[in-house]
């Protein structure tokens, strides 16, 4: 870290380098985090940064409304002095940074900057005793998409969830265990094999080290549930890293082949199934590339995708998702659930999922899959096989909003469907 810096300026700094990314370069924090945290020593400096950044995303909006009630002139969307402000406001008014040590961290990353009218404005907002409204406001152009998609009362459900970061899932290797396990880790159960307890270091909680189970968000557990008990029969699952849809399936009784093209995120599922005492064979390769003469009695594709579905935990998303990347998303799916189709047995079951909030990556892709495919049906989901609060569309399909599972801390948005081959 820099001696000529004062204390927790790094800090900023690399919050500062990873909105940029986002909000400039349409880059995952995920992808930049390393390296615009490479200068910073200590977890917790990393932590903090990230929490910047984070929180500035989650509220965006609302620190610019803020903002230019403040401004004569308006700042422009991308000018560091906005950027600068955000982060700011977001210490104080979510992270609970006493107001001298917001600014004057703040102050230095402007590098000549007009730090005169950054400290005006701060100082101006705090004297007025700002406060974020108690209902966060989406990004407009996300609003207007999905108001669109789906109703103004979606909007207003996905406001409220992106207000605070999600809790923690887990997803149990031994179902009959639910209620022995929700009683040891203090949460409650949305369904036998899930877990929901508050926000802890994963590896300090019961169970870790023995590997009682997996961090998994609801959601993100419905798709491998629809293939049942596997008795020793094949699926494959692609995509799989980083691995939880494998460990479900594993546990299920599955002899899975579990491919991904990331050697990096497959060497955690290797770690995932090591602790669990859980086996699958790996492959590292392009589902969109790799060939087979095997057949599959199962077939799991948990696709690449804009992952809006996810933006409680990674606010992110909605500033990288455009609807250019939806478009070649969904091109990405129908390409892999065409080569997918191949390597399934007659009577064979695929289950297609996605955690995205954009229909072209849902039901549209599955329309147009079963158009191009008419060996294929869907087969219907049962309501037993669901959370409280949920239920299969009329055309069999599951889709997850906000709001919609019966727990005041919802779940990611999904879309889950199973084919069956005829």
């Amino acid at each position: 870290m820099s001696d000529a810096s004062p204390p927790g300026v790094e800090s900023r700094r690399a919050a500062l380098q990873l909105l940029d990314s986002v909000l400039r370069h349409e880059k995952s924090i995920d992808s930049v985090a390393k390296r615009a945290c490479r200068k910073l020593d200590r977890d917790e400096d990393r932590r903090l940064a990230l929490a910047i950044a984070g929180e500035v995303l989650r509220r965006l909006p609302d620190y610019d409304e803020l903002i230019d009630s403040a401004t004569k002139n308006p700042l422009s969307d991308d000018a560091k002095a906005r950027t600068v402000l955000r982060m700011a406001l977001a210490q104080t008014l979510a992270l609970g940074t006493p107001a001298h040590a917001a600014i004057s961290t703040a102050l230095p990353l402007l590098d000549g900057g007009p730090k005169r009218l950054v400290h005006g404005v701060f100082g101006t907002l705090s004297r007025q005793g700002a406060k974020l409204p108690e209902m966060p406001s989406l990004p407009g152009f996300v609003a207007d998409r999905w108001g669109e998609n789906w109703g103004d009362a979606m909007v207003a459900d996905a406001a409220k969830a992106i207000a605070t970061p999600p809790p923690l899932d887990l997803t149990l290797a031994d179902p009959e265990k639910t209620a022995e396990w929700t009683e040891k880790l203090g949460g409650h159960s949305l369904m036998p094999g899930h877990v929901r307890c508050g926000r802890a270091a994963v590896p300090d909680l019961a169970g870790y080290s023995e590997g009682q189970w997996w961090v998994q968000d609801v959601s993100a557990g419905l798709p491998a549930r629809l293939f049942g008990p596997g008795n020793g029969r094949s699926a494959l699952d692609l995509c799989a890293a980083p691995g939880g849809k494998t460990l479900q399936l594993a546990a299920q009784g599955w002899q899975v082949t579990a491919l991904d093209r990331a050697e990096s995120r497959l060497a955690r599922l290797s770690e995932n199934l090591e602790r669990t005492g859980l086996s699958a064979d790996i492959v590292t390769a392009d589902a969109l590339h790799w060939a087979t003469a095997e057949q599959f009695d199962a077939i799991l594709i948990d696709a690449p995708c804009s992952a809006t579905g996810i933006f409680r935990r990674h606010p992110d998303v909605l500033y990288r998702a455009s609807p250019q990347i939806i478009a070649e998303c969904a091109k990405i799916q129908q390409q892999m659930l065409d080569r997918a189709s191949r390597w399934l047995k007659p009577g064979g079951t695929i289950v297609y999922a996605v955690c995205s909030l954009e229909p072209e990556e849902g039901e549209a892709a599955t329309k147009t899959f079963l158009d191009a495919h008419p060996t294929f049906e869907i087969a219907s989901i049962e309501g037993e096989m669901l959370p409280s609060g949920l239920a299969p569309a009329p055309e069999g399909w599951v889709r997850v909003l906000p709001g919609q599972i019966d727990d005041p801390e919802g779940a990611d948005g999904f879309f889950l469907v199973r084919f069956r081959h005829s």
